[in-house]
Order: C-alpha cells, then sequence, then structure tokens
C-alpha cells in the first residue's frame, strides 16, 4: 500500500460529524455500541454503519463480550495521523521559509533598482 493511502483513509473517516463525535468520546475511554449511539437521533442499524467506517480505518477497536459490544480507540491510528500532520506541518514550514527568503531578496533588489534610478 502506498505510504500516502493509510493517512487519506483515516482522514476520510473523520469526513463526518457522527464519526468525529464518537473519536472524540472514545478518546474519554471505550464505550458500548449503545452508550455511543444515544446521542444521535439515527436507527442502530444506521450508527452501526458509521462505526464499520471508523473499524476499517482502523481509527478503533471492537469486541464482543456475551450481547455487548465494545468500541475502543486505535492509539496507533492517532499515531499515524500525527506523523502525517507532522510531514505536513515541516513541508508548509520550509516552503514559506523559502516564500520569505524569495519575497526579501526580491525587496532588496526592488530597492536596490530605485536607489540606482535615481541616481
Amino acid at each position: 500500500m502506498p505510504k500516502y493511502r493509510e493517512p487519506v483513509i483515516l482522514f476520510l473517516a473523520l469526513g463526518d460529524i457522527t464519526r468525529m463525535a464518537v473519536i472524540r468520546e472514545l478518546c474519554r475511554g471505550p464505550r458500548s455500541v449503545s452508550e455511543l449511539a444515544r446521542p444521535f437521533e439515527m436507527a442502530l442499524p444506521s450508527f452501526i454503519q458509521h462505526l464499520s467506517v471508523l473499524e476499517d480505518a482502523k481509527w478503533i477497536k471492537t469486541e464482543k463480550q456475551g450481547r455487548v459490544r465494545t468500541c475502543t480507540l486505535n492509539p496507533d491510528a492517532l499515531a499515524l495521523a500525527g506523523g502525517w500532520l507532522d510531514e505536513q506541518r515541516s513541508l508548509w514550514e520550509r516552503r514559506l521559509d523559502q516564500l520569505d527568503d524569495y519575497l526579501l531578496k526580491m525587496k532588496k533588489t526592488e530597492k536596490k533598482e530605485k536607489k540606482n534610478a535615481k541616481d
């Protein structure tokens, strides 16, 4: 799998407000599916589809004990997303530094040209 594919899947899974709310809730600790579904006005099968997207993207892990399915946050997904964001931050900081250097050089050149035009 290409290096960029995993972070893309992670972020696509967060493209829905319901799934983002589930992740936010799971940051507080493991929850049963019924606990997670309670605040949402949707049928349980629809909610379970959201959980499936999160599980497929490896944001969460689920485990069934008896009749209760419990969801937990996968810390590896957070690490992967954080690593990707760090790479992007580094890339854009470097690009902005290069732009800043270029603009400073242009400004100096412009000042020299104005000064030479006056002389």
